[in-house]
């Protein structure tokens, strides 16, 4: 390391200045996507929020429903589900309900059994079954469509649990002249069953409440998100219907309908409860999928929208909603990059650490703070106590980025779509018995990538200690917990056959909050 004559400060050799340099390149990138998060809440709070229109109360005039309940190998939930659908309080004469059932296993007949049960009934109900799974959920819901008789299309997935006046709130806001989609918020019926649950519901409140509160407002362009939601079908066909070319063909509906001039209404205070997936490998096969899709439809949808006549902040607005899975890359990028910039920045006498990469990831946390308290009181009472999971949300979503850096470049692959259900075990409250079930998904050589960058980072933080250089520790500390709780929980997890071919869990991990308490160490 060479030094400037007459000083005491060396000068930083060409290759770690490029190093330093691509380092600020991929933080100013991820800031301007900090800053937009900014903007969400912005708008949340500069417009008002949507008056909701009157509850359908009466038979008279009202639009036929057709709910459609899309399952693929749902032992566990199948029953729950159309239970619910058919305890929905609606005219019967204006309702049908179609079980578009493509699974493979006992859930055939337990579905058929549910659906003759309520049928006996008076239940204007049947269950549809496909021979080939083409097309997967897209396909099911076009075959669905194509055999529906409603002005009005209700989608639930087999996790969800409609409550019976559901039809009665979302339909009065359908009703309104260009209004083509209502989207109900997602609630939690296991939110309290682990440290990840209750992480899950963090972030999906966050994403209900404020982005699509803020785009719902504001006037933007928001998605329908596969569930818990009812389109006008007149919208749907307009859009050119469902397509299975991407892996979120809800958001890709979405983008289309609202192109073709739909509008889109979000109800805030109407909550369809689900269930959270209670382990890593199904989170992180949910959370695959949601992010290749998104790019996928990113590359289908955002050119059509550049190239339409919208207002220029709605056309900056969408590109960075569907681009946002992009933050991914470059967080891992960036990741990697951390520790080599921060020492040679240290050795050269920079003091870039303490002016940029402290107050910049603290700006960051706070903004995520402002963000999830904001979401929080929204919709809890206890708002200040759900605060304390920001730092696990934080350090989940850095250890999310080998996973979801994975799912953005198969996209960018243009990687045949292939669509990976998440496993659903019918799990409500502090329960631990989904270890013991069916679906369990098997996980194969990214955790020991997450462990890798846990371990360098592990070292990271024992070689930032030995130079002194302490601020940069707690920063460090956030992506060392990030990749090795990804990495830990997912092996621990993995499951595997006894003598008898039965799928098993390895055991818990000891030591984690609520073990005792029977909560799952995830």
């Amino acid at each position: 390391m060479a030094s400037v004559p007459g000083t005491d400060t060396a000068v930083m050799p060409l290759p770690g200045s490029l190093l330093v340099g691509l380092y600020f390149v991929l933080l100013v990138c991820l800031s301007v996507y900090g800053a937009h998060r900014a903007y969400l809440l912005y708008l949340y709070t500069r417009y008002r929020p949507r008056r909701p229109a009157a509850r359908v109360d009466g038979d008279d005039d009202t639009p036929f429903v057709t709910v459609q309940l899309p399952v693929y190998n749902e032992l566990y939930v199948v029953e729950r589900l159309i239970d619910a659908a058919a305890r929905l309080d609606y005219p019967p004469q204006r309702l049908e309900i179609q079980v578009l059932d493509d699974s493979t296993d006992e859930t055939q007949r337990i579905a058929a059994a549910a659906v003759a049960r309520w049928s006996a009934r008076g239940v204007a109900i049947r269950r549809l079954h496909r021979a080939e799974r083409t097309g997967y959920k897209a396909g099911a819901l076009a075959a669905g469509l194509r055999a529906a008789r409603g002005e009005a299309i209700a989608i639930f997935d087999a996790d969800f649990i409609p409550p019976r006046d559901f039809l009665r709130r979302a339909l009065p806001a359908l009703r309104e002249p260009g209004v083509g989609l209502v989207q109900a918020r997602w609630g939690h019926v296991n939110r309290e069953c682990s440290w990840l649950t209750r992480v899950q519901a963090l972030l999906l409140d966050a994403h209900f409440v404020l982005e699509h509160g803020a785009r719902n407002r504001g006037g933007c362009f928001f998605n329908f998100n596969g569930t818990a939601g009812v389109w006008r079908r007149a919208a749907i066909d307009d859009a050119g219907g469902w397509q299975p070319d991407t892996l979120t063909e809800d958001l890709d509906l979405s983008y289309r309908a609202q192109l073709a001039g739909w509008r889109f209404v979000f109800l805030p205070d109407l909550v369809a409860p689900a269930e959270l997936p209670v382990e890593m490998n199904a989170f992180k096969t949910q959370q695959h999928r949601w992010a290749m899709g998104s790019i996928q439809t990113c590359l289908k949808v955002l050119p059509p929208v550049l190239r339409s006549g919208l207002p220029l902040r709605l056309k900056a607005e969408a590109f960075f909603h569907l681009t946002a899975n992009f933050n991914y890359p470059l967080l891992l990028l960036a990741s990697v990059l951390m520790v080599p910039a921060l020492f040679v920045r240290a050795l050269a006498g920079s003091q870039t650490l303490l002016l940029v990469d402290v107050p910049l990831f603290c700006a960051a946390a706070l903004s995520m703070v402002n963000f999830y308290a904001v979401s929080q009181r929204a919709v809890r009472r206890d708002w200040l106590s759900q605060l304390r999971y920001v730092p696990l949300a934080i350090a989940v979503g850095i250890g999310l980025s080998v996973n979801n850096t994975r799912a953005v470049l198969g996209a960018l692959r243009r990687a045949r779509p292939r669509f990976v259900r998440t496993p659903k075990y019918g799990v409500v409250g502090r329960r631990d018995e989904w270890r013991t079930k069916r679906y369990r998904p098997a996980v194969a050589g990214q955790p020991f990538v997450e462990l890798a960058l846990g371990l360098y980072f592990t070292l990271a933080v024992l070689g930032a200690a030995s130079s002194a250089l302490f601020a940069a520790v707690p920063l460090l500390c956030v992506f060392q917990f990030g990749f090795l709780y990804m990495g830990v929980v997912s092996l621990l997890q993995q499951p595997r056959p006894d003598r008898a071919g039965v799928s098993r869990a390895r055991p818990a991990m000891a030591g984690v909050a609520g073990k005792r308490r029977g909560a799952s160490p995830a």
